[in-house]
């Protein structure tokens, strides 16, 4: 049997779709409640969110960061289905990409320069590489146990998937907590933390999501 055959085989059978799938969800929910219940034992929320939840700077913040993590998880669930398109997601991550761009260009727009440096340094950038990396850590090895179920073409780009959904979900919980609200700071920082996740899902899963 050609390995063209097969993969299409996989494709069509449905218990392992079904497999995948809930082996996903689970992966998902698990991974959420474990580093929320994580941030709130440590850090806890922003002492202040209930004055600032409503300001444009932290609505965005949020709501980019839940945005990304969906997308990215729906791309971890097509990935792992030998066959599947990709495209929507990819052009779904590059829409976000584009939309930090635009916020960072406002931002750099309205701030006079002198205050570009600060907005970007914040308060706690060394603290956001760490901590969203930890936020991560649950979700990622849920999700890419979750995942052998499936039947992924590319190992690595599935294992890279897979970081960039967990580094997403560490990012949207720890932006709860996060003092820094500029999008400058989040798209340097938040950014470099989920790369760092990224990585080493492509790594790890080279190996380990091999078939």
């Amino acid at each position: 049997m050609k390995t063209e055959d097969l993969i299409r085989l996989l494709a069509e059978d449905t218990p392992v779709r079904r497999r995948l799938g809930r082996s996903l969800a689970l992966a998902l929910g698990a991974g959420i409640v474990a580093s929320a219940v994580l941030l709130l034992a440590t850090v806890g929320l922003r002492s202040n969110l209930d004055q600032v939840i409503g300001t444009v700077r932290v609505v965005f913040k949020i709501s980019l960061t839940l945005a990304l993590a969906a997308t990215a998880f729906g791309l971890v669930a097509r990935i792992g289905r030998p066959g599947a398109s990709t495209r929507g997601f990819a052009l779904g991550l590059a829409g976000l990409v584009l939309l930090v761009g635009l916020a960072v260009a406002s931002e750099l727009f309205v701030l006079p320069s002198q205050a570009w440096a600060t907005e970007l340094i914040g308060h706690h950038a060394a603290f956001c590489l760490q901590f969203i990396p930890t936020l991560s850590l649950v979700p990622f090895v849920a999700l890419m146990a979750a995942l052998r179920t499936g039947a992924p073409e590319n190992p690595g780009r599935a294992g890279a998937a897979v970081g960039l959904a967990s580094g997403a979900i560490g990012a949207a919980l720890y932006a709860w907590h996060c003092p820094d609200d500029s999008p400058l700071f989040v798209a340097t920082w938040y950014t470099l933390a989920i790369a760092f996740v990224t990585a080493a899902g492509y790594a790890i899963g080279r190996r380990f999501l091999r078939w």
